[in-house]
C-alpha cells in the first residue's frame, strides 16, 4: 500500500492511499495533526509513503519520535528520471514536474531546506510554500507519471527505492548524530594546536610555527651570483606570514628559490629550512580551520555530531553535506569518535569496492574469477610480474585505478597494456564508457543513474568541422569528459550498491532494535549498538552487504567483502 502525503501549514495536511500504479484507491482526506495520522497508518499498515521531500518532512516526524520504513522521495526520483532523459538539473520540485506535465511554465526549486529562512519576509512568492488543498492533487498526479516511466526502465524502480531509502537514512543519521566527545576533541586541539586563544590570535603552537618560519626565511643562504656575501649580510630581516602565499612566494624568490605556488608537492621539491615548517603549519592550520573550536562549538552538542547530509549530492550518486564536513573527519580526529558506555562501534567498510563493481559491469570471465577472492589486487597479481619499483599486487592496483580514472603515465601505461591483454573485456568497458563521453553521450550506472550530458560550450568547443586543424583546448575538453564517463559507470554502479546496502542494514538494524547507523561516507558505515548486540550488528553488515550484491548483480561469484572492527572509539578500527 501506498499513502500520498501532502504536508501544510499549522502541522496538518491531506493523505490519501494508493494503489502501487500510482492510482488514487481511496477519496484524499485532511488531518489535523500530520506527524499523528503518519504515526498511526506506519503502525497500522507500513506503507511506502510518497512525499515530496524527505529531507522537507522526515525531520518533523523523527522530533515526534516517528521512524518510517519505506518512501518514494518524489523530489530524487524526479530529478533521476531528468537525468536519465538527459535533463540533468532541471527544476525538480513536484510543481516543476506537475508544470512539465501540464506544458506550463516550470517553476525554479526552492532553496534546499537548511538555506530557507525560519520565517517569510515580506515579499516572499506564497506559491513556493505549501498549500494542502492544491498539493495533495499534484502529489498524485507526479508519483503516478513516475511510475509509468520507472516501469519502463531496467534497474529504475531498485534505483528509486534505494534513493528514497537513503533519504530516510540520511535524515535519520543527521537527528541521531555519531557520538562525539568535545573533551577529546578539546584535548586534541590543545595537544596540537596550543590552548584555546583568544582575540583572535593563533594558537600558540601556530605562532611558534610562524616565528620559526620568519627566521627560517632570515638565515642567509649561501650566496648566488645575484647576491654577493656583503649584500646578504646587510639585508634586512624578513616577517612572512604563513597564511599569505604571496607573502611565502616573494619570500622564496628572495632566497634563489622561485615557485610557481605554495601547494604542498611544490614545496616539497625545495631544500630550504622553511619547507617542513611551513607543511606543518599548513596541516594545523588547516586542522583549526575545518575543525577547530569553532567547528565544535558549532558541530557538536549532546554528545553528537549532527551534520547535513545531501543525498545525491555529487552526480555519481555518492553524498555531500551542507554542512559539517561529515565526509571528510581527518583521522587525527577519529579519537574523539566515542561511543557511549556499555556500547560500541561497528565500524565497517567495502573491501576494493570500486574493482569488484567493474568486474561484475564487465563480465569479463578471468577478472570475475580474481574478483571472487577477499584481495582481488593480490588475486590479479599473476599477471604482472615482479620487478621495478612495485611488488606484482601493487602493479595490479596501479593498472585497475588507471583503467578505471583514467591517465597514467610513465609504469602505469604499461601496465595497462598487460590489463588490456589479459582482460579484455574489463578493458574495452571503461573504454566503451570513454568513447562515449567523448561523443558526448550518456553513460549509466547499473540500475540507470545517468551522467549529465555536456554543456553546450563543451559541443561548441569540440565541434571541429571536416579538416579543421585539431584544437589543443578542444583534444583536452574531449580526454575530459572520456575519464569522468570512464569513472562514472563504476563509480554510479558504486554508489548505487551503497545504497542498497544501508537500505538492508537499516532494516535489519530495525529488527535488532536498539542499534542506530550514525555515520556513512562512499563505502563505509559506522553502527552504534549496545556491546552485547555487537556480534548481531557484524553479522548484519556482512548479510547486508551480499543482498546488495544479489540486488544488483544477481548470481554473480564477485564477492564484496566487508572489513569490520568493533571499537570503543573510531581511531581503532584502522
Amino acid at each position: 500500500m501506498r499513502i500520498a502525503v501532502a504536508a501544510g501549514p499549522g502541522g496538518g495536511g491531506t493523505l490519501r492511499t494508493l494503489a502501487e500504479d500510482g492510482t488514487p484507491a481511496a477519496p484524499a482526506r485532511a488531518v489535523p495533526d500530520l506527524v499523528a495520522a503518519i504515526a498511526e497508518q506506519e503502525r497500522a499498515a507500513a506503507p511506502r509513503w510518497v512525499w515530496p521531500s524527505t529531507a522537507r518532512l522526515y525531520p518533523r516526524l523523527l522530533d515526534a519520535g516517528v521512524r518510517v520504513a519505506r518512501c518514494h522521495d518524489l523530489e530524487l526520483v524526479e530529478s533521476l528520471l531528468l537525468g536519465h532523459a538527459g535533463r540533468y538539473g532541471e527544476p525538480r520540485s513536484v510543481r516543476a514536474a506537475w508544470a512539465r506535465l501540464r506544458g506550463e511554465p516550470v517553476p525554479p526549486d526552492r532553496p534546499p531546506p537548511h538555506d530557507e529562512p525560519a520565517q517569510p519576509s515580506l515579499f516572499d512568492d506564497d506559491t513556493t510554500r505549501d498549500d494542502p488543498a492544491d498539493d495533495i492533487g499534484q502529489v498524485v498526479a507526479v508519483h503516478a507519471e513516475q511510475q509509468r516511466a520507472i516501469a519502463t526502465l531496467d534497474g529504475f524502480p531498485l534505483l528509486a527505492a534505494a534513493e528514497s531509502v537513503g533519504a530516510l537514512v540520511a535524515a535519520e543519521l543527521s537527528h541521531d548524530g555519531l557520538p562525539w566527545s568535545a573533551e577529546e576533541h578539546d584535548a586534541l586541539l590543545t595537544e596540537l594546536l596550543g590552548p584555546r586563544p583568544t582575540g583572535g590570535l593563533r594558537p600558540r603552537h601556530l605562532q611558534e610555527l610562524a616565528d620559526q618560519i620568519s627566521a627560517a626565511f632570515d638565515r642567509p643562504p649561501a650566496p648566488t651570483r645575484r647576491h654577493s656575501t656583503d649584500e646578504l649580510r646587510s639585508a634586512p630581516r624578513v616577517h612572512v606570514n604563513p597564511d599569505s602565499p604571496a607573502q611565502i612566494l616573494k619570500a622564496f624568490a628572495a632566497a634563489g628559490l622561485p615557485i610557481p605556488s605554495t601547494r604542498a608537492h611544490v614545496l616539497k621539491r625545495l631544500d630550504h629550512p622553511a619547507v617542513p615548517l611551513l607543511l606543518e603549519y599548513k596541516e594545523l592550520s588547516r586542522l583549526r580551520t575545518a575543525h577547530g573550536w569553532a567547528w565544535l562549538d558549532t558541530w557538536v552538542s549532546g554528545g553528537r555530531f549532527r551534520p547535513e547530509y545531501v543525498v545525491g549530492g555529487v552526480v555519481s550518486g555518492g553524498w555531500a553535506t551542507s554542512g559539517g564536513g561529515a565526509l571528510q573527519i581527518p583521522r587525527v580526529l577519529r579519537r574523539a569518535v566515542v561511543a557511549d558506555p556499555g556500547w560500541s562501534l561497528v565500524v565497517a567498510d567495502a573491501a576494493q569496492l570500486e574493482p569488484r563493481v567493474l568486474a561484475t559491469l564487465a563480465g569479463d570471465r578471468a577478472f570475475t574469477d580474481a574478483a571472487a577472492h577477499g584481495d582481488l589486487y593480490a588475486a590479479l597479481s599473476d599477471a604482472f610480474h615482479d620487478g621495478g619499483d612495485h611488488s606484482a599486487r601493487d602493479k595490479a592496483k596501479i593498472a585497475l585505478l588507471s583503467a578505471m580514472y583514467g591517465g597514467g603515465t610513465g609504469e602505469a601505461v604499461q601496465l595497462l597494456g598487460v590489463l588490456k591483454k589479459r582482460f579484455p573485456d574489463a578493458f574495452e568497458y571503461v573504454e566503451a564508457a570513454a568513447r562515449a563521453g567523448e561523443r558526448g553521450g550518456l553513460v549509466r550506472s547499473r540500475l540507470g543513474r545517468t551522467c549529465p550530458p555536456p554543456s553546450a560550450g563543451w559541443r561548441e568547443l569540440t565541434a571541429a568541422g571536416d579538416g579543421d586543424a585539431p584544437d589543443p583546448t578542444a583534444a583536452q575538453a574531449l580526454r575530459s569528459r572520456g575519464r569522468f564517463t570512464r569513472n562514472f559507470v563504476v563509480q554510479a554502479t558504486a554508489a548505487d550498491w551503497a545504497l542498497a546496502l544501508l537500505g538492508s542494514l537499516r532494516r535489519r538494524l530495525t529488527a535488532l532494535g536498539s542499534p542506530r547507523l550514525v555515520f556513512f561516507q562512499h563505502d563505509e558505515v559506522i553502527v552504534h549498538t549496545p556491546a552485547a548486540l555487537a556480534g548481531d550488528v557484524t553479522a548484519a553488515v556482512h548479510a547486508a552487504a551480499d543482498e546488495a550484491r544479489r540486488l544488483l548483480f544477481g548470481d554473480t561469484p564477485v564477492v564484496f567483502p566487508m572489513e569490520v572492527a568493533v571499537v570503543d572509539r573510531y581511531a581503532d578500527a584502522k
